[in-house]
Formats: C-alpha cells, sequence, structure tokens
C-alpha cells in the first residue's frame, strides 16, 4: 500500500524534473529524493546568498543522482525545493522533516532575500520553531499559478535522511489527531506496566518486577528520544539535556535489559559458568559505549550493542534447550524488538531504503507486543514453581508413608520380642526420637514449601484484581462512549435522560460548565464565594450577591422542565436551527407557543455564537447553554419600561 500511495503522489507531484505541482484536489504528497536539489557545503560557511550565485547554483545536483542521505556529519546540506501552485489553494500547505534529531536548520521562504528566515534544530530551544511540534514543520507561501523556490540549509551529527512530506493543514490535523492517540495509548500502557510490576514488587518483593520496572523505564526514555515527544512535552527548554538522553538511553536500555534478562532467565543458577562472562560483556560494553559519547563521538557506537545483546540472546537460547519454557516466550517476546532495533540501526547508519511508517513505529508496536507475551510468560513461571512445590509435597508424602510402614513392622516386631523389652527399650526410644527429629526437619520444608505456594496464591490474586479493574475500566468507558453518542448525534428522549436523568445532573453540569475557570461576583468582581441556599448557587463573600446556576444562562427564567430544556436546546442545535415547533410540542409534551418562543431563543444564541471569534464547526451543542446576551436585551428592555412608568408619573403597560 506504502509503494502505491508513493507512486501514485508521484504521479501528481510532478510533469517537470524537479518541479512538484500542487492541485487544489492534492492533500498531501511525499517528496521522492528526485524533486531535491542538494549542495553540500563541507565548510559550512556558505549563505543564501552564496548557493544563489551562479557558481553554487550550478553545483546543485538532483537527488536521484547523489546519496539520499547525509553522509558526512557536521557538514551543511543546501536543499532547494520548486513548488508551483496549480490553480488558487483553499488550504495552506506546510513542509515536514521527519527526523527530529536533525541539529541545525535554516529555513528561507520564497522572494524574501532570507529575511524572515526561521533558525531552529535539536540544538535550539523548542520556542524557537514556528510550530511546537515534535518534527520540524515550515509553512509554505504559495501564490496562485506561480513557481516558487525554498531553500533549506541543514546540519546533523550524525548520518540521517531527508526524507519529508507536503501536507495541508486539514491532512495535517487528522495526521496529528491519528499519530498522537495512537501514542498516548502505547505510553499509557507503558505506565500501566510500571505501576502494575512495582506494585507487585511491594506486595511480593520478588526482583524480578523491579528490573522490569527499570527495563521498562529506560525503553520510555528511548521512545521519548526517539519520537521527540520528550523534547516537545518534557524538556523543551533543554536542547543539551535532549542530546544526553538520545545518546544515554541506549546505554542505559543496555545495562537495564541485561539486569531484568539475567534475572528472569535465572542464568546464574542455571549457567553458572556462562552468566559471568555475559555480565563483564555488558559491563565493558557499557564504559565502551559511555567512552566513545562522551570524548570519541566516532558515530559507530552502536555496533558495540550486538556483542552483548547476542551472548544475552544465546544464554536465553541455551536456557530454553534445557526445558525452561519462560525462556521460550523471553525470545519470542524479544524477537520483533530486535528486528525493530535493525531498522532503527539502518536509519542511523543513513540506510532509509526500509524508512516508511511501518518500521519508524515497528519498536512500538514490537514492545507492546513484548508486554503481553512476557506477562504470559511470568505466568508460566509461577505454574512452574507451582507444579515444583506440588511434586516436592508429594515426594514427602511418600517417605512419610514408608516411615509408618517402618514402624509398622517395628511395632509387629516388639510383639513378638516381648521377651526382650527392656534390654531393647533405651535403643527404641533413641532411634524414636531420632525419627521425630526428621520428620520434623520434614514439616518445615513442608511449611517453607506451602509459604512459597501462598505467595504465588497472592500473585495470582492480584493478577484477579487487574482483571476485575480492567472491566470496571471498560464499564466506565463504555459510559463515555453512551455520553460521547450524545454529544456527537441525535438521540431520544429516553437515552438523553440516561445522561442527564433529573434537575439536580443538569444544575451541576450547567454550574461545572459555567464556572469552569473560576468565580467572579457580577456586581463587586470580588473571587471568593460560599454555597447559595439554592442548589448548585453561589454567594459572593464581599457584598452577599447571589447567581444561581442558571442565572445568565440561556436556561434563565425557563418556564419548564431543565430537563427539557437540555434535551430541546440538543435537538435544535444538532439540526442546526430546522427543528420546528410542532415537532418539539410532541417530543417534549408542551405547548407549541412556548417551544416556538425557546426555539427562537435558541436559535438566536446559535447566531450569536457562529459570529464569536473562537467558534469551531467541531464544538459541540453545550457551549450555547452560557449564551447570556438574550437575556441581557431582556433586561434592558425592562429598565426601558421602568424608565417610560416613573417618566409617566402612572403605570404604563408595554
Amino acid at each position: 500500500m506504502l509503494l502505491v500511495f508513493l507512486c501514485n503522489s508521484s504521479t501528481f507531484a510532478a510533469t517537470g524534473p524537479d518541479t512538484l505541482r500542487v492541485r487544489p484536489n492534492l492533500e498531501e504528497l511525499f517528496i521522492e529524493p528526485r524533486f531535491y536539489s542538494v549542495l553540500e557545503d563541507p565548510s559550512a560557511q556558505l549563505t543564501l546568498t552564496d548557493v544563489q550565485q551562479p557558481i553554487h547554483a550550478a553545483a546543485f545536483e538532483r537527488g536521484d543522482k547523489v546519496p539520499t542521505s547525509m553522509e558526512h556529519p557536521g557538514a551543511a546540506y543546501w536543499l532547494r525545493l520548486v513548488v508551483r501552485a496549480e490553480g488558487s489553494l483553499a488550504q495552506h500547505w506546510y513542509y515536514e522533516l521527519f527526523d527530529s534529531h536533525l541539529n541545525d536548520i535554516t529555513y528561507f521562504p520564497a522572494t524574501d532575500g532570507g529575511r524572515n528566515s526561521i533558525h531552529t534544530g535539536a540544538d535550539q530551544p523548542l520556542t524557537s520553531r514556528r510550530f511546537p511540534y515534535k518534527n520540524f514543520l515550515f509553512r509554505l507561501s504559495l501564490e496562485p499559478n506561480q513557481t516558487q523556490v525554498f531553500y533549506l540549509r541543514l546540519r546533523s551529527n550524525s548520518k540521517t535522511s531527508f526524507l519529508s512530506r507536503l501536507r495541508t493543514e486539514q491532512m495535517l490535523a487528522e495526521h496529528f489527531q491519528a499519530e498522537y492517540g495512537l501514542l498516548g495509548g502505547f505510553y499509557g500502557i507503558l505506565l500501566i506496566m510500571v505501576i502494575y510490576n512495582l506494585c507487585l514488587y511491594v506486595f511480593i518483593g520478588e526482583q524480578t518486577y523491579l528490573r522490569y520496572v527499570l527495563y521498562v523505564l529506560s525503553s520510555s526514555l528511548i521512545f521519548l528520544s526517539e519520537d521527540g515527544l520528550g523534547f516537545q512535552y518534557l524538556w523543551p527548554d533543554y536542547p543539551t539535556l535532549n542530546q544526553i538522553i538520545i545518546a544515554g538511553s541506549p546505554i542505559l536500555l543496555l545495562l537495564t535489559f541485561s539486569y531484568y534478562a539475567r534475572q528472569f532467565l535465572d542464568a546464574p543458577q542455571r549457567l553458572p559458568h556462562y552468566d559471568p562472562w555475559v555480565r563483564a560483556v555488558v559491563l565493558l560494553s557499557v564504559a565502551a559505549l559511555l567512552l566513545d559519547a562522551i570524548w570519541l563521538n566516532s558515530g559507530w557506537g552502536f555496533w558495540l550493542y550486538l556483542l552483548p545483546y547476542s551472548m544475552i540472546y544465546y544464554l536465553a537460547i541455551r536456557i530454553w534447550q534445557r526445558g525452561f519454557r519462560p525462556a521460550g516466550y523471553f525470545l519470542l517476546a524479544h524477537a520483533m524488538v530486535a528486528v525493530s532495533v535493525g531498522f532503527l540501526i539502518l536509519r542511523k547508519i543513513g540506510i532509509d531504503t526500509f524508512t516508511n511508517t511501518a518500521t519508524v513505529y515497528s519498536m512500538n508496536a514490537a514492545f507492546v507486543v513484548e508486554v503481553v507475551v512476557l506477562s504470559y510468560a511470568l505466568g508460566e513461571k509461577i505454574k512452574g514453581i507451582k507444579d515444583l512445590t506440588i511434586r516436592a509435597q508429594e515426594k514427602v508424602v511418600k517417605q512419610l508413608r514408608k516411615k509408618h510402614l517402618a514402624q509398622d513392622r517395628l511395632v509387629e516386631q516388639l510383639k513378638r520380642n516381648q521377651e526382650l523389652k527392656d534390654q531393647l527399650n533405651t535403643e527404641l526410644e533413641s532411634l524414636v526420637a531420632l525419627r521425630t527429629e526428621e520428620l520434623r526437619r520434614q514439616s518445615d520444608t513442608i511449611s517453607a514449601q506451602n509459604r512459597e505456594l501462598l505467595q504465588a496464591n497472592g500473585l495470582l490474586a492480584l493478577q484477579s484484581a487487574a482483571i476485575e479493574k480492567l472491566n470496571t475500566d471498560l464499564q466506565r468507558d463504555l459510559q463515555e462512549a453512551k455520553t460521547a453518542r450524545v454529544l456527537s448525534k441525535e438521540v431520544n428522549f429516553g437515552e438523553f435522560s440516561q445522561i442527564y436523568p433529573d434537575k439536580e445532573a443538569c444544575l451541576t453540569y450547567l454550574a461545572n460548565l459555567k464556572w469552569a475557570d473560576t468565580f467572579q461576583c457580577r456586581k463587586c468582581g470580588h473571587e471568593k464565594y460560599c454555597d447559595g441556599r439554592e442548589p448548585h448557587s453561589r454567594r459572593c463573600t464581599r457584598c452577599r450577591y447571589v447567581e444561581s446556576a442558571t442565572a445568565y444562562t440561556l436556561l434563565q427564567k425557563c418556564k419548564f422542565s431543565i430537563i427539557k430544556a437540555f434535551y430541546a436546546v440538543f435537538l435544535i442545535y444538532t439540526h442546526k436551527g430546522s427543528y420546528t415547533s410542532q415537532e418539539l410540542s410532541r417530543v417534549l409534551d408542551l405547548r407549541q407557543g412556548t417551544c416556538w418562543s425557546f426555539s427562537q431563543k435558541v436559535t438566536e444564541a446559535m447566531r450569536r455564537r457562529r459570529q464569536a471569534p473562537d467558534f469551531d464547526d467541531n464544538e459541540d451543542w453545550t457551549h450555547i447553554l452560557l449564551d447570556a446576551t438574550g437575556f441581557a436585551e431582556e433586561e434592558g428592555i425592562e429598565a426601558d419600561k421602568s424608565v417610560v412608568a416613573s417618566s409617566s408619573g402612572k403605570k404604563v403597560v408595554l
């Protein structure tokens, strides 16, 4: 599907040798290497004016004739992108660079001579970017039926590619929603696994869970540094810290992975001669990687990861061959991780043949699979411990039966040798004492094994509690889904009443919506309040002014049930004001005149909301509940009435 998409994109994109053509019916374009013109600047001293000179402009080579990656770290690379807008474009176009680790980027908009250039990069704080996004994003100022030339100056301390894409703002918004939703779910799973295993460690005391928590945390640092979310949300003002995490998180991952894997596989007990070598190689590799990251900066340090990881995998294979079943699940869990790490290494050395959305996020998917498989492996390991305990108990029972048979024979022998009772009495007492001590030791062994079994049962109980919690969360998600359905499309009054069952629920929702930010007295501006006499009303602590939940909202002075009023607003809003008063009267069982007056009030509120500067087409119907303009107009009319009455000196009816 990706290859078909790229072929279609290239067919629609351009007909010229190096010109991208955008049309109103296109939404995104993948920029192939042949649409780039690349100029390598080993000295990193050229300016925009220099590269526009004929001698340097002629030196630009197209991307299909030169390597499509930065082969020389530290050198500056100039990219020239020619874009032609065919026709009038309804949306803005944006240029996105996929690699978030580019150290220095300067973007030069077309036809301004570099006056409005944007200087950013991984060495700059996030505030240097025009758009606070994990990748580098630049807006293209395209004019209808004009060809414009854009320049980018790139510099990186590692080999990387020029992969990028053009997107419209609508497609960009959809991409943001899908990408951040999946990443949020992924990091949520990691957080759940950290908390769950940490709780198991606290209650059981098994170090395997603590080591697994450290492994997951170090993996999270890897993901946060690779996808750029860490720099976007956690340390946006510290680019140096970001570079340290990018360089140090793989080293920390190697250390925690070996620390966890050896404990999980019981390597010191199962392979006592091979395990010390694994530990020594891991420590030496970590030291060499730290030396390369701090002083040498060779760019080839990732090859040092191959030996320790290979030894750990060989360790797992040996233990699995000896009959330890959880080792097989360990190998299965890390198989996809190994493949995704291979894709990462290819990107690090500048080979982008396999670089696409699937390979970039393959490590995320592999880690989710690893979490599931290792959870099952942990259960298998507990089951194995339980089976060993049962077999040990059966062995002890057989030994006890043999002891009892021996005692029975002894009693029979004593009956036959009654005449020798006095002579053998001392010998028999010592023999009985010896065997009693042996039984006591065996009883202590059984008690210890029973305690281990109780610990295993406690772990199973914790897993059952976790399953019950997941079921509870599922029920809550179903309720939230039903609420989301009410907010997104039409439902009947019965379903609507399940979300807002009574007046108390409606007033609670309206009060939370009205005072979501803070409370401020409308008379004196004071922000401190206490509860009023009416439900959900607030009384100013300074001037004692009381304001109810419905005051200054669309539902003030509503003459019928607030639940019906909520449903009426929902129906009129979802039908864009075209819901008739006759139909509303039939649904709500109210007078048509009352429904017509309320419909006019809601329609006017919708019209004013559309004219508001912060109006969004995707906002839900509850935004118009806080419309108080209609009430202000009614207060103005009443004020005019009082003025006319006072001026005439008699009662006047208007």
